[in-house]
C-alpha cells in the first residue's frame, strides 16, 4: 500500500470528507474528471492567483508559500470545512518535514472573497501527524468503509444514482 511520506493532501481532504473516498482514491478509482464540480473546482484553481508558483512536496502540493512563511490554499467551495482545514494543516506538516518553519495556512475562497488564516500551533502539528496515521488505516482496510448518508454523498464524483 502506501507509506507516511505518500500520504498526500488530497488523501487528508478524503479523510475528513469521506473515508470511502479516501479508500477507493488509493486504489487508483478516481472519476474525479467526470464530474462537474471538481471541474469547476478545477477552473477556479487555474483562474485564481496566476502569478504564484505552486509548491511541490512530493506525495502533496500546495498552491503557493509566502514570503512569510505562510501556505496558501485556493478552494472552490463557499466557505471552510474541517477537510480544508485538515489540508491545509498536513500541507504545513509536509513543509516542515523539508525544513521549512511553515507559520500556517491561508484558505482563500474566491467565490465569497473571503480567506480564513490557520495558524500551525503544537496541537494543529499533532493532529496533522494523526491525520497521517488515520488516513493509513482507512487505507490499509480489507474492505471499502461504508457509504455516508446519502445526502452527503450526492454531490461525490463516485456516487451513481
Amino acid at each position: 500500500m502506501i507509506s507516511k511520506d505518500d500520504v498526500g493532501g488530497v488523501h487528508i481532504k478524503y479523510l475528513y470528507h469521506c473515508p470511502r473516498q479516501l479508500w477507493l482514491y488509493a486504489r487508483g478509482i478516481r472519476p474525479e474528471h467526470l464530474n462537474d464540480t471538481v471541474r469547476l473546482g478545477e477552473a477556479v484553481h487555474d483562474t485564481s492567483y496566476t502569478r504564484h508558483t505552486p509548491v511541490n512536496l512530493g506525495a502533496a502540493r500546495l498552491d503557493f508559500l509566502d514570503g512569510r512563511l505562510w501556505g496558501h490554499e485556493v478552494k472552490s467551495s463557499n466557505g471552510p470545512t474541517q477537510a480544508d482545514e485538515a489540508q491545509g494543516r498536513h500541507y504545513c506538516h509536509r513543509l516542515r518535514a523539508v525544513g521549512i518553519d511553515a507559520n500556517g495556512t491561508v484558505l482563500h475562497y474566491p467565490k465569497t472573497r473571503r480567506t480564513h488564516r490557520h495558524p500551525f500551533t503544537d496541537e494543529a502539528a499533532r493532529q496533522a501527524q494523526a491525520d497521517i496515521e488515520s488516513a493509513l488505516t482507512t487505507i490499509a482496510r480489507p474492505t471499502s468503509p461504508d457509504r455516508l448518508p446519502r445526502r452527503r454523498c450526492v454531490g461525490c464524483s463516485r456516487y451513481r444514482r
